[in-house]
């Protein structure tokens, strides 16, 4: 699954930076070809179609981004519940720490003797 995931991704990067690339300018020119790009998509030129297929990259992308993201998620949340034994150990030294500082506020047997 995450191999899927990584190769849609990949893919997903490299369309969409060859359709950014190959957007016409301000001037009419494509980066790539050179010149006016009507010849090659029809009379409208390739607005149209680069865009729709640069928005379809753009949300593949994201959502591939998303996904790794969430698996990301996952596994941060199972490593956690692993971890929580370290966080038991912790709160029972914690808890030994406090009942030794219980014990040794009690008056042992010669401290008794000579507050009498």
């Amino acid at each position: 699954m995450n191999t899927l995931l990584i190769t849609i991704h990949l893919i997903a990067c490299i369309s969409l930076i060859g359709l950014v690339l190959l957007q016409p300018g301000q001037e009419g020119m494509g980066v790539v070809f050179g010149g006016s790009s009507s010849s090659f998509f029809g009379s409208s030129g390739a607005g149209g179609l680069l865009v729709k297929l640069t928005v379809f990259m753009a949300v593949i992308f994201f959502a591939t981004s998303l996904g790794f993201t969430y698996k990301q998620a996952q596994k941060k949340s199972a490593s956690q519940e692993s971890s929580s034994v370290v966080l038991e150990k912790k709160e029972e030294s914690q808890d030994k720490g406090q009942k030794a500082g219980q014990s040794s506020s009690k008056p042992s047997g010669a401290e008794q003797g000579q507050q009498e």
